[in-house]
C-alpha cells in the first residue's frame, strides 16, 4: 500500500502531533548520529518542543560545538573585513606606484633626470611637449581673441554712449535745419516795364 504524500502545514490535532513529534525527533537524532560515525562529523542538534521542552544530540560535547559554533561565525564575520583590508592596502600600492610614476615623469618634463633616459623614451617626451605647446598656443589664441572681440565690444558701447550723451547736450534749432537762401515771392502778372528794362 502506497502512502500518501504528507502535507507540511501545522497539524491541527495534539495528539497526532504530538506523535508526530515523537517520531521525527527520534529519526532526526538517529539521522545526526549516523551522521557523525559514518562520516567523522562533529554534529549538534539542539530541539524545543512546543511546550518548551529541550531535546539535544552532540556527537562531543554541546558546550564544545556551541563554542565551536560562535567562533566561526565570529571569523565568518571577521573574514570579509580582512579581504577588504587587504584589498584597500593593494589599491592603496598600487596608487603609490602610479604616483611614484607620475612623478617622475613630471620631473623628465622639466628637464630633469635626463640622463638616464633611453632616446625612444626622449622622443615621446619631446612628441608630447611639441604637442603641449600647440595646445597652450591654440588655447592662448582662442582667449586672445575672445579678450579682443570683448574689448572692441566695449569701445562700442563706449563710443555710442558718447553719441548719445552728445546728442542731449547740443540744443535742437530748426532754422539749423532750413538753407540760408533769399526768396522773393510774388503774385500775379509781371510788370512790363521790368521786362523791358531787362530786355533792353
Amino acid at each position: 500500500m502506497v502512502r500518501g504524500k504528507t502535507q507540511m502545514r501545522k497539524i491541527e490535532n495534539e495528539s497526532s502531533r504530538q506523535v508526530t513529534f515523537s517520531k521525527r525527533r527520534n529519526g532526526l537524532l538517529k539521522k545526526a548520529y549516523e551522521l557523525s560515525v559514518l562520516c567523522d562529523a562533529e554534529v549538534g542538534v539542539i530541539v524545543f518542543s512546543n511546550t518548551g521542552r529541550l531535546y539535544e544530540f552532540s556527537s562531543t560535547s554541546m558546550q564544545n560545538t556551541v563554542r565551536r559554533y560562535h567562533q566561526y561565525t565570529k571569523d565568518v564575520e571577521v573574514r570579509p573585513q580582512l579581504q577588504n583590508m587587504q584589498h584597500l592596502k593593494y589599491q592603496v600600492a598600487n596608487i603609490a606606484k602610479t604616483i611614484e610614476l607620475v612623478e617622475v615623469y613630471k620631473r623628465r618634463l622639466m628637464g630633469e633626470g635626463l640622463s638616464s633616459c633611453p632616446i625612444d623614451e626622449l622622443e615621446q617626451i619631446e612628441n608630447q611637449l611639441e604637442q603641449s605647446l600647440i595646445d597652450i598656443r591654440q588655447r592662448k589664441g582662442k582667449l586672445l581673441t575672445e579678450e579682443r572681440s570683448m574689448l572692441h565690444e566695449k569701445v562700442l558701447q563706449f563710443e555710442d554712449k558718447q553719441l548719445w550723451e552728445q546728442r542731449e547736450i547740443v540744443p535742437y534749432s530748426p532754422s539749423s535745419d532750413i538753407s540760408d537762401v533769399e526768396t522773393e515771392l510774388s503774385i500775379g502778372m509781371p510788370i512790363r516795364g521790368t521786362t523791358r528794362s531787362m530786355k533792353g
